[in-house]
């Protein structure tokens, strides 16, 4: 038996920000001229986003007076804070987000913490130690014993690596059940800037947490299923610094340049013939359903071209795009949960995956659906 996804469950912060609304806040910001204002209003009204979620509440209220604000001031003009005083928030909201999203997997799935054998988290927008991993085992009273592996930086594509380590752990100890959590927290990271990578990086990101629960121990799972199939990475020919995430003196910063979707437009269709094992130029790709990562949505709008997919099957991508924005490596776990919950999607489909991290990487995934009395 190979190694499942038994359930995956999905958190948000409290705090939600329409894409209008943001967008105007942005415009009002000092230091942007007539053009970063036109490119502020092309980009929030082009990304096919309709609402996002941050820790940051003062992005919401428009400003905190006094010694509380750390974002935005009472006057609503963006605070620059230091990347030390954006990743003692990180420490502060990041592990009550990944914690529930676990319990809400272990729910779903039936499983309870003490069977928990290990633990792979993922994240790329802040750090600490000791990290998420051992928060996990605090906060839901895992074993002690628990087994724990951190993925730092891989950016949005981190989540199919995360699972491709669980899916290796199950294979060595098949009595094994591995707890995969990755939660981001990119708003921090916001910056007021008329530089059109960055305002197009604050059209897109957002914060959230997924996590799975994977195994291939039978009888255990109470509900529908995604088996892990198997994995692929390819690194295309071109987009080293294209798509670029360091840590500066006030925040990461993100370089996103235009050329990204252009690239994965190009190289897409390479990368999944190679990965599904497909004849060039074919135009059955042999899978009933997709999840790929919405880097926005010219990146979608971009895979779809490339590969000469229906215009519905990206709609999963979409849809948490619309909702939830780009919350980075959580974000396609956010669309197999849609997917895995869909009745819809019938037991025996074949769903690919694909997602994009730096370098440029792409990072795909296959999965097959099974239904309780089917598995």
């Amino acid at each position: 038996m190979s190694a499942r996804i038994l359930s995956i469950g999905t958190a948000v912060p409290a705090t939600t920000l329409t894409q209008h609304e943001v967008r105007d806040f942005f415009v009002r910001q000092p230091g942007y001229d007539r053009l970063a204002q036109r490119l502020v209003h092309a980009a929030f009204d082009a990304s096919a986003i309709d609402t996002r979620h941050t820790v940051i509440d003062e992005l919401a209220h428009g400003g905190t007076s006094g010694e509380a604000a750390l974002f935005v001031g009472a006057d609503g003009l963006l605070i620059s804070p230091s990347t030390g005083v954006r990743n003692a928030v990180y420490a502060t909201a990041a592990p009550p987000l990944f914690a529930a999203a676990a319990r809400s997997a272990l729910e779903q799935a039936g499983v309870a913490a003490s069977a928990v054998t290990h633990v792979v988290t993922a994240s790329c927008t802040g750090f600490f130690a000791p990290g998420p991993d051992y928060r996990l085992v605090r906060d839901l009273g895992l074993p002690v014993t628990t087994e724990r592996y951190h993925l730092g930086f891989l950016g949005c594509s981190a989540a199919f690596p995360a699972l491709r380590a669980a899916a290796r752990i199950c294979a060595a100890q098949p009595e094994a059940v591995v707890l995969v959590v990755c939660g981001e927290l990119c708003t921090l990271h916001i910056r007021g800037s008329g530089d059109p990578e960055q305002i197009v990086a604050s059209s897109v990101f957002a914060d959230g947490a997924a996590a799975a629960v994977v195994s291939e121990v039978g009888g255990i799972g109470q509900g529908p299923s995604l088996e892990l199939e198997r994995f692929g990475t390819t690194l295309t020919t071109q987009g080293e610094s294209d798509m670029v995430w360091i840590i500066g003196d006030e925040g990461f910063e993100m370089t996103l340049t235009a050329e990204v979707p252009r690239i994965i437009g190009r190289e897409i269709r390479g990368a999944v013939e190679a990965f599904l094992d497909v004849e060039p130029g074919a135009t059955d790709w042999g899978v009933d359903r997709w999840a790929v990562h919405p880097g926005g949505r010219s990146v979608l709008d971009r895979v779809e071209s490339g590969l000469g997919l229906d215009g519905d099957a990206l709609d999963a991508s979409r849809a948490v795009l619309r909702e939830r924005g780009n919350m980075s490596s959580a974000t396609v776990l956010f669309i197999l949960a849609a997917l895995l919950a869909d009745d819809a999607v019938m037991a025996g489909a074949s769903i690919a995956g694909l997602a994009f991290g730096p370098g440029l990487t792409v990072e795909s995934a296959l999965f097959v659906k099974h239904m309780p009395d089917s598995a």
